[in-house]
């Protein structure tokens, strides 16, 4: 499954603010320096989808706010079931 993500770096907390159309809007806690953000944005993600962290991949917007991200790992169902519980 590939989603778009918008990061907001420097946050408290990683949390799911929510969705924009087919984006998703994500609160990292670790700053944009030497890739920490991208980093705490797949083991954030890989926690959320419940697959494992080298199965989610950073296919553009490496150093962007803009992301788009590839999950695997999980039938592609799953993922549009957890994808469709964000708010």
């Amino acid at each position: 499954m590939v989603i778009r993500v918008r990061v907001i770096p420097n946050a408290k907390e990683n949390d799911v603010v929510g969705r924009v159309g087919s984006t998703v809007r994500l609160k990292v806690a670790a700053p944009a320096i030497d890739g920490r953000a991208n980093n705490e944005l797949c083991k954030f993600l890989a926690d959320f989808f419940e697959v494992r962290p080298r199965s989610v991949k950073i296919v553009r917007g490496e150093k962007g706010r803009e992301k788009t991200v590839e999950i695997e790992g999980r039938p592609e169902e799953e993922l549009r079931y957890v994808m469709e519980s964000i708010p």
